[in-house]
């Protein structure tokens, strides 16, 4: 079978292979049941979930013709690195600086790896993000999450 666009494909084998791998991953953990969900319970469904998403556009790469093949251009390595250490950064600086800080720097870090970065709509997304967040993981949850910095403690809430 020829391959008719190869963005699509590659980036649906890279769907298949992530979410199969998060799929695998949570059957290390408790499932509980429907009404009661464990640890593994949206893991798993969001990788197998991940994983047919991938599926269909790896079956429209092979199906549906493109003029040119949609050939993959060069690697971007400086927005691969610039999110990757955005993220490292994050995990470093959470337990340090808190997540009403840190997580501000993580999005306005991310966003400058894009082309089109504009430092006011990153803030503006930082602001959106950091107060879901929080109402989400902090008020919703009941996560214990680190919010303002902690001197001399890892830990807090």
């Amino acid at each position: 079978m020829k391959i008719k666009s190869q963005k699509d494909f590659w980036s649906g084998l890279m769907f298949v292979a992530v979410g199969l791998g998060f799929a695998w991953g949570a059957t290390n953990y408790s499932f509980g049941q429907s009404a009661r969900p464990g640890p593994g319970y949206f893991p798993f469904g969001l990788g197998l979930l991940m994983a047919v998403l991938g599926g269909m556009v790896l079956f429209k790469s092979l199906t549906k013709d493109t003029e040119d093949g949609e050939p993959i251009g060069a690697f971007s390595w400086r927005p691969l690195l610039i999110i990757i250490g955005s993220v490292a950064l994050f995990g470093v600086l959470l337990p340090r600086l808190g997540m009403f800080i840190s997580l501000p720097i993580l999005v306005v870090m991310s966003a400058s790896a894009s082309d089109e970065f504009k430092l006011k709509e990153a803030l503006l997304n930082a602001v959106i993000l950091t107060v879901g967040s929080w109402a989400i993981f902090i008020y919703g949850l009941n996560l214990t999450i680190p919010l303002w910095p902690t001197f001399g403690a890892a830990t807090g809430g």
